[in-house]
C-alpha cells in the first residue's frame, strides 16, 4: 500500500479550516474581531510521516470577505504533489460555531467547525474516507489559530493495516 497515495485527500483535510459556502446569520463583533487578527500571507512548513517523510510547504492568503467572513486560498506540496485550497470561514450565530468548508483541485470540498476558546479558535475534524486505491481511512485533523499563529495537525490511518501518516504543520505570517 502506497501510504503517500491518497496524500492529496489526506492534505486536503488540512484545508477545511479554511472554506467556502454561504453562512446564515453572521456573528458578534468579538467572533469577527478573532477572524480579522488573521488577515494576511502565511508560509508554513512542517513534516509528514508514515512509510516514509517528507517536507510539507505550504502558503496561504486570507483576506477579509463580506459581513465578517474570511477568504482564503492557498497551496502546498509535498511528495511531489501540489495541492489547492479554497475558501471563507464565518461565525454562525444561530449554531454558536464558526463553520468553514472548502474545495481543492483534487475534487475534495468539506465543511468544518470551529469553536472560540479564550483567544484562540480550534477546529476539530474526524471523517472517513476511502483513498484513490479503494482502502478505508479515519482521518483526524486539528486546526489552531492561536496567538497570531497557525497550526495544522493531522493524522490519516488506514483501517485495514493500521499504518498511519502524520502531519504537523506550523504557520506564520509573513
Amino acid at each position: 500500500m502506497k501510504l503517500f497515495g491518497p496524500l492529496a485527500k489526506a492534505v486536503a483535510l488540512v484545508g477545511l479550516v479554511l472554506g467556502l459556502g454561504v453562512f446564515p446569520a453572521l456573528a458578534g463583533q468579538r467572533e469577527i474581531d478573532a477572524l480579522a487578527a488573521y488577515v494576511g500571507d502565511w508560509r508554513g512548513k512542517g513534516t509528514m510521516s508514515g512509510a516514509n517523510t517528507e517536507t510539507v510547504v505550504c502558503r496561504m492568503g486570507l483576506k477579509p470577505g463580506n459581513a465578517g467572513k474570511l477568504n482564503y486560498s492557498g497551496r502546498c506540496s509535498v511528495a511531489g504533489s501540489v495541492l489547492s485550497v479554497n475558501g471563507t470561514i464565518a461565525y454562525v450565530d444561530a449554531n454558536n460555531r464558526y463553520e468553514a468548508a472548502m474545495t481543492t483541485n483534487v475534487g475534495f470540498s468539506g465543511m468544518a467547525t470551529g469553536r472560540l476558546r479564550g483567544d484562540d479558535i480550534v477546529f476539530d475534524l474526524k471523517e472517513r474516507n476511502k483513498d484513490s486505491e479503494g482502502n478505508d481511512m479515519s482521518v483526524a485533523t486539528s486546526i489552531t489559530l492561536s496567538g497570531g499563529a497557525m497550526s495544522v495537525d493531522f493524522k490519516v490511518t488506514f483501517v485495514s493495516t493500521g499504518e498511519s501518516i502524520v502531519a504537523k504543520i506550523p504557520f506564520a505570517k509573513s
